[in-house]
């Protein structure tokens, strides 16, 4: 008895496991098809969008936008980490100073790792006001098992684009967002971020039906095996 209650379990258990990953399918066609609405939309000047939505500025990930200002290479920050064509680098984070004094984070792109030193030389932004068009992302958090910068210090390099932590040593009011460029594919430094992509729904699907395939296949062993000992019983 114990044992066919067993057998019970388990196969509910893997038809539970495959429901759950048919589930999580469903979620990322979601976030693909919200991700690629956002980034087809024309841009709009980040401080229209930010007044927009309040305090909901989640909503605003991936969005198109711009930002007009002039470029502070002093407060630049280093992203370690970065690979662009196999190669390690770098990705220049720059505050874009506006005409009202607060400023946007934007990562101008990926430098190698020799141009390791800020001001990035050799990879300047233009030294005049510039509106820069590019896609939005939120504050980067620490993921459980991930490094750990510095808590107090000034960051030349960083792990991520942390902007609790740079605003604390950047002199200007910085938006609870960054923008990444998105460039003109140039040859020159910074070479710009690759955009976004939402073609890849996960392995999701695959694995609900590896989960389906085990309950199917326990199902079919264990009627197996009973008629097999009721065929030894008689």
């Amino acid at each position: 008895m114990i044992a066919h209650l067993v057998v019970l379990l388990v196969v509910v258990l893997f038809v539970r496991l495959g429901f759950w990953q048919l589930d999580r399918w469903d979620e990322r066609r979601l976030e693909n098809a919200v991700g690629e609405s956002r980034t087809s939309e024309d841009p709009v000047d980040i401080s229209v969008l930010l007044d927009a939505v309040g305090d909901d500025i989640e909503t605003l990930e991936y969005r198109r936008a711009l930002a007009t200002g002039v470029f502070s290479s002093e407060d630049e920050v280093l992203i370690r980490s970065q690979v662009y064509l196999g190669a390690a680098g770098f990705h220049v984070i720059t505050p874009l100073i506006g005409g009202n004094g607060e400023a946007i984070l934007v990562n101008r792109g990926w430098v190698p790792l020799g141009l390791d030193q800020v001001p990035v030389t050799g990879a300047s932004p233009p030294p005049r006001e510039v509106t820069v068009v590019g896609w939005v992302h939120l504050s980067q958090e620490r993921p459980p098992l991930g490094p750990a910068d510095p808590d107090h210090g000034r960051l030349t390099t960083a792990s991520r684009v942390d902007i609790p932590r740079i605003q604390e040593q950047t002199p200007m009011l910085l938006a609870p967002l960054y923008l990444v460029s998105m460039g003109e594919g140039s040859e020159e430094l910074p070479v710009p971020v690759d955009p976004p992509t939402f073609d890849d729904d996960g392995p999701h699907l695959a694995y609900a039906i590896q989960w389906f395939a085990f309950a199917l296949i326990g199902l079919v062993g264990y009627v197996f095996l009973v008629r097999k000992q009721l065929g030894r019983s008689v």
